[in-house]
């Protein structure tokens, strides 16, 4: 169940990617922590290796080698990730640039909101 669940992490944040342009440290990030009990920093630690290649190398180094990293959390999410992507992108092309700014908009309002008053 865990494994589904990852990967339908990784799909939706791969969707909100394609459509808005943002997944790993809005969306992953928060879910980790929140739905998967992950620290803080395991989570950061996670998203960056699940972006290796190739932006994330050095960092996600840095955080594996302090113990900051699910490696097998990470491909399962961007396994997901890769698929909703691809979703996400052809869906946005089809919608105006006001409705996607609006949508992007509200969506970050929620994720800071939940990020402030959320333990």
């Amino acid at each position: 169940m865990e494994i589904f669940l990852l990967v339908l992490l990784g799909f939706a944040a791969g969707s909100l990617s394609g459509l808005v342009g943002i997944g790993g440290g809005v969306v992953i990030i928060p879910a980790l922590v929140y739905f998967f009990g992950f620290s803080q920093l395991k989570a950061q630690g996670t998203t960056i290796a699940l972006m290796v290649p190739p932006i994330g190398i050095l960092a996600a180094l840095v955080y594996y080698k302090n113990g900051f990293v699910d490696l097998k959390v990470a491909a399962l999410i961007c396994a997901g990730f890769v698929v909703g992507g691809l979703l996400g992108a052809n869906i946005v092309t089809g919608l105006t640039n006001e409705l996607v700014r609006k949508i992007f908009g509200i969506f970050l309002l929620i994720i800071s909101l939940k990020m402030i008053f959320v333990k």
